[in-house]
């Protein structure tokens, strides 16, 4: 098959909705950088609608609105995506002015009726697929749509998770602990909570917050910290046979210390500090310092416990990109890739042998930047890309992440 007949059947099946091999991506990219029109620029955004890839086709496609205002299939092209990112109101307002210039397009009646089957508004939705058949009764999509309509019992729009700031949410908290009759104390961004045992617990209530805040559902605030707070009020200081078993190991910022006050630490590498943690599904609570002699244990046998834990369990490694200061995953190569298992152990993994022989396997085996912006996760990108060491550098840590850049090879991590 000839160059221009493989670049042929990968359009077609763009055309068709199936998603490409990374093999196939490479090479529409390749003759689309070469190409002076829309169509493979446009066909390789498709590519990644397809591939449920919206958020890196978007940049795509708003320059290519920039370059072709007023190209039809552009315009609509973007909608899909928008469409795609739930941004119904954004696909909307494009679609509407469109509409006004081509009126009796059908392309652009499909693309509104997807909109009232996102929108669970059936009754407009079934009026553009007529419309779209009256105009082309063999119409493969819109038949397509229409059946679909007609098989499908629209669910009820979703009740939208309560919208609440992390002060408000610190304040619920603290009540709900008050009624619970849980001692507790703020310290700086975490809580000291009186544990059932009697010892002294660290919550880190950033963690908790990010979970509410990520959690399906439409239960309200007050009942889910009342939850908590029950939980919280049951929790035992783990000490004892078990101990060692739930051990990890986090990396925190050199002025972590002055934060976390008797929680045991240690120096780590490139100016970070390693502290201990105990694993639970739901809660961040850092080994105090006055555990060790209760549990017959030293400084040096929580470390090795530790690491020794983490080392079993390393993290997939997955690529990512970096949309409007947001990590997205990316369904091709990137430039950026996440070590993310999402547990807030991700930045210690990095110094695990088993980790960085699983990392080296993704990225090769040169040096890498990385990014500890994000508490839940760590990224990297090889030194040599210029573009992505950049992007890097520019992302902005959360409240909670590790700010600046680091340099990670075969021997560990250190300053760049």
């Amino acid at each position: 098959m000839s160059a221009s007949q493989e670049l042929e059947r990968i359009r077609r099946k763009v055309e068709a909705g199936e998603s490409l091999g990374d093999a196939e991506l490479d090479l529409l990219r390749a003759e689309a950088r070469r190409a002076s029109g829309p169509t493979l620029r446009l066909a390789v955004a498709h590519a990644l609608i397809n591939a449920g890839a919206e958020r890196e086709a978007l940049p795509l496609l708003e320059s290519l609105r920039r370059d072709f205002p007023r190209d039809l299939p552009v315009r609509l092209g973007l909608a899909r995506a928008l469409l795609g990112l739930e941004r119904h109101g954004d696909a909307e307002a494009l679609l509407r002015k469109v509409q006004a210039q081509e009126p009796d397009d059908p392309e652009v009646l499909k693309v509104l009726a997807v909109l009232g089957l996102r929108r669970g508004e059936a009754d407009k939705a079934r009026a553009y697929v007529r419309d779209a058949l009256a105009r082309d009764p063999f119409d493969e999509e819109a038949r397509l749509l229409k059946e679909e309509l007609e098989a499908a019992d629209l669910p009820p729009l979703p009740t939208p998770r309560e919208q609440v700031l992390r002060p408000e949410f610190t304040t619920a908290l603290t009540a709900a602990l008050a009624r619970a009759r849980v001692t507790f104390r703020r310290q700086g961004k975490d809580l000291l909570v009186k544990l059932a045992s009697g010892g002294v617990g660290r919550v880190d209530v950033g963690s908790l917050y990010a979970a509410w805040c990520e959690s399906p559902g439409t239960e309200g605030l007050t009942a889910h910290v009342d939850a908590l707070a029950a939980r919280l009020a049951g929790l035992s200081s783990g000490l004892g046979t078990s101990l060692e078993s739930g051990l990890r190991p986090v990396l925190r910022p050199a002025d972590f210390a002055a934060r976390a006050v008797g929680a045991l630490h240690r120096p780590g590498p490139a100016g970070l500090e390693v502290f201990y943690v105990l694993e639970d599904a739901d809660f961040v609570r850092y080994l105090p310092e006055s555990a060790l002699a209760p549990a017959r244990l030293t400084a040096e046998a929580v470390d090795a416990a530790a690491w020794r834990n983490l080392e079993a369990s390393p993290a997939p490694v997955q690529p990512v990109l970096i949309d409007q200061g947001e990590v997205r995953l990316a369904e091709a190569f990137s430039g950026l890739w996440a070590v993310a298992a999402g547990d807030g152990h991700d930045g210690a993994r990095l110094l695990t042998a088993s980790q960085r022989e699983r990392l080296f396997q993704e990225t090769g085996d040169e040096a890498l930047r990385v990014s500890l912006g994000r508490r839940e996760l760590a990224l990297v990108c090889r030194e040599s890309d210029a573009t992505a060491c950049e992007a890097l550098e520019r992302l902005v840590p959360s409240p909670d992440g590790i700010p600046g850049v680091f340099r990670l090879t075969t021997v560990g991590l250190s300053a760049p």
